[in-house]
């Protein structure tokens, strides 16, 4: 073993730590992925967790080892667009549960950094299975360029320019939407597969700047959804799965400061009453506990 890769394993061992992954494949994931081959060379500029969106920059040398702390990388400074907190990613990416052999749904992979993490998990084949496949979107046409660069030794993976929340993925054991949207769109629902897991930050905006939100885990067994929200979130906005309507109904809701109630996601028609968290067009975040079967997907 070499230096650097101590260095990527003490680095996976402090993301573990920081949010309590399960994943023992995440967390190898981590340890062996190069966040180096995504970024670029150094020096770099990084926000320290407590910084929070205010994106103070810290200008960092040329050591590698600079990036392998749990640390925002800017990937564009002037637009404040980073590569993600690794303890934040792997919280969630460890919500969605990924297997060996599925198939994965990334909106929002920006220069690819972790869609290569979520590749290394999913791509194996399991025991008498199929390799998994995952397919990657970025609306960035710079961005996506890099990302399918990056990501070129991957095979099982694909990456696309455009807009995540009009492109057709076909069915999903997991969609994972990296930027943040209003509301869910009723396509990533109707691709889900019968075990199908989401998972899509729900933040608010006033005067175009973002208050963050909610990361909302969604999952499908039988007819059903289960719901909950995983942490709070603060993250780029996903064009195309944004409008003014939702973002007011979002504000009111978010400002209740009840969203661990929490329990199902519901497509069903009916009026909107006491039990519905977000009221929106075709969809209905609830505190109804979902179906009986759907129920133990969010254990």
């Amino acid at each position: 073993m070499n230096g650097q890769d101590d260095i990527r394993r003490r680095y996976a061992e402090e993301i573990r730590a920081a949010a309590g992954v399960k994943s023992a494949a995440l967390m190898e994931a981590f340890a062996r992925v190069p966040r180096e081959h995504f970024l670029g060379p150094g020096p770099w500029q990084v926000v320290k967790p407590g910084n929070g969106a205010d994106h103070r920059y810290q200008a960092t040398g040329a050591d590698v080892a600079r990036l392998y702390q749990d640390v925002l990388v800017a990937i564009d400074a002037a637009r404040g667009l980073n590569n993600g907190l690794p303890s934040s990613l792997a919280l969630w990416l460890d919500a969605l549960d990924l297997q060996p052999g599925d198939r994965v749904y990334h909106v929002g992979c920006g220069v690819g950094y972790y869609t290569a993490i979520i590749a290394e998990v999913v791509l194996p084949a399991p025991a008498g299975g199929t390799p998994g496949h995952v397919m990657a979107i970025e609306i960035d046409p710079e961005l996506a360029a890099r990302a399918r660069d990056n990501l070129a030794g991957y095979r099982g993976v694909e990456v696309h320019s455009g807009d995540g929340s009009a492109f057709d993925p076909g069915e999903c054991d997991a969609i994972f939407v990296n930027a943040g949207a209003t509301h869910p769109q009723a396509l990533w629902l109707d691709r889900l597969s019968a075990n199908g897991r989401l998972l899509l930050p729900l933040t608010a905006t006033r005067k175009g700047e973002s208050e963050g939100g909610g990361m909302l885990k969604v999952w499908r067994q039988g007819a059903g959804y289960g719901a909950r929200f995983i942490s709070l979130v603060y993250i780029f906005p996903c064009v195309g799965s944004r409008d003014e309507e939702h973002n007011r109904r979002l504000q009111k809701a978010l400002a209740r400061s009840n969203s661990e109630a929490v329990r199902s996601l519901r497509r069903d028609v009916h009026a909107e009453n006491e039990t519905c968290w977000l009221h929106g067009r075709g969809f209905c975040i609830s505190t109804l506990p979902p179906e009986p079967d759907s129920e133990r997907q969010g254990n």
